[in-house]
């Protein structure tokens, strides 16, 4: 996951709210920790995709891409849906679908029927990429979290 999470950062900084200086800074045991701390429950559940067993000798490698999904603070019926990224690798190979049809179930069965997720304005293929998996555009603009002068766009879609 640590291998996986420093790619994301590097490949796309605007896309999370952490850095790469801080991410490459937590040890493996912080890793760790995350990962248990996610693994069960109905508040925070993170998806990864592995594809350890289409390498010849087994399980190897690292996972190439990951969907994370939390509870929403004011909205009892929302999932929102975070850190998302595909490895540049497995981009357009329906990866991205698969994991976000992991979280949408998972929200369905904490009895979360929506799901809503947040692109930096601008980042088109990601925009593109989540109305082809059905999320619309909720017109809702907010400030990005760590750069004041960009924004983000909100988008829904049913669980």
């Amino acid at each position: 996951m640590r291998a996986l999470r420093l790619e994301m950062l590097a490949d796309a900084p605007l896309a999370f709210i952490e850095t790469l200086a801080d991410a490459a800074a937590r040890t493996h045991a912080d890793y760790a920790a995350r990962i248990a701390s996610v693994s069960t429950g109905g508040h925070t559940a993170q998806f990864v995709a592995d594809p350890g067993g289409e390498r010849p000798g087994g399980p190897v490698g690292r996972f190439v891409g990951h969907a994370g999904g939390t509870v929403a603070p004011h909205e009892p019926g929302l999932t929102i849906v975070y850190a998302v990224y595909i490895t540049p690798a497995r981009r357009g190979t329906g990866l991205l679908a698969e994991l976000i049809d992991g979280v949408a179930a998972w929200s369905r069965e904490c009895g979360r029927p929506e799901l809503m997720l947040e692109v930096v304005v601008g980042n088109d293929r990601a925009y593109r990429a989540y109305r082809r998996l059905g999320f619309v555009d909720s017109g809702v603009r907010v400030p990005h979290p760590t750069i004041p002068t960009l924004r983000e766009l909100q988008m829904r879609r049913p669980a």
